[in-house]
């Protein structure tokens, strides 16, 4: 009986599908290593990216940082220029307040001139003669008199007002040399004497002033109040009412302050004491114009 063998697998089969697999894993592998470079290659890049990004941001920043130093810096020179261009208002306004009382001072010594010279051009009394009791007759002091005393001088002077120039220039005097207390007096003194005129608001307002420097803020403000309400068209309320909204401010009246503030800027906007005020709520980061 004849038996045949099994076929055998050919040798050349096996091996061209081992080389195809072979292919086809190094292909893998290619591909792998090329994604693998691509991936590399972006990751590179995107970190170049974040590198620059966060090289930027650190400029920005430092850019921020000194725009805001010289925004800073121009803020304290602008309201230094503020403060010196509302101390020399200020000067000029009191350089004119002195101006008018020498004025006035003038014009009162040329009416005393005049008085003089008309007493002197005046008619000369007729002599009275002792025992006549007519013209020659001055054996008896007239009635209303005493003697020693001229005929027509009464009994009894009431004691004269001080002079106003005089007192309120010697309370200026007294202020600028920092005497307070005398200053106070004299101011208190044209005040009381002189209510109604000009110079009693101005004197009013340096006796807020001396309160203000010495930091007794209550008695400041009432004096500021009376600058605003019995003078208020001194050359003196814009500073008043500039002073006593700070005063409210250090007194921890802060909403008070504020609308002191805003009415100033309301009432004189084009003054220093205005501009002023508007760096200083700018400073407290408040609204110049209430919502």
């Amino acid at each position: 009986m004849l038996m045949l063998a099994p076929a055998g697998v050919p040798a050349h089969a096996v091996s061209k599908e081992i080389v195809e697999l072979q292919t086809q894993v190094q292909q893998l592998l290619d591909m792998v290593q090329r994604l693998q470079s691509t991936m590399d290659s972006k990751f590179g890049i995107l970190q170049n990216l974040t590198q620059q990004t966060a090289d930027a941001a650190s400029q920005m920043q430092s850019t921020v940082k000194d725009l805001q130093q010289k925004l800073n810096a121009q803020n304290e020179a602008v309201n230094a220029k503020l403060d010196t261009t509302s101390g020399q208002m200020q000067s000029i306004n009191d350089s004119i307040d002195e101006l008018k009382s020498r004025v006035d001072k003038l014009q009162q010594t040329v009416k005393d001139l005049q008085g003089q010279i008309q007493t002197l051009q005046a008619p000369p009394q007729p002599v009275v003669q002792p025992g006549s009791g007519q013209p020659g007759d001055n054996s008896q002091p007239q009635a209303g008199t005493q003697p020693g005393m001229q005929p027509g001088m009464a009994a009894n002077t009431a004691p004269a007002n001080p002079p106003l120039q005089q007192t309120f220039q010697a309370g200026m005097r007294d202020y600028n040399a920092a005497k307070y207390d005398v200053a106070t007096a004299e101011f208190q003194d044209v005040v009381h004497y002189y209510p109604l005129d000009d110079l009693a608001g101005t004197a009013q307002f340096y006796l807020g002033e001396i309160a203000y420097q010495q930091k007794d803020y209550p008695t400041a403000i009432s004096a500021y109040n009376a600058v605003l309400e019995g003078f208020s068209g001194n050359a003196k309320a814009p500073v008043a009412q500039l002073h006593k909204g700070l005063g409210l401010i250090e007194e921890g009246k802060k909403d008070a302050g504020i609308r002191e503030l805003r009415q100033l800027i309301q009432r004189h906007p084009q003054t220093p004491e205005a501009r002023v005020a508007r760096s200083k709520l700018n400073g407290m980061g408040v609204r110049i114009a209430p919502r």
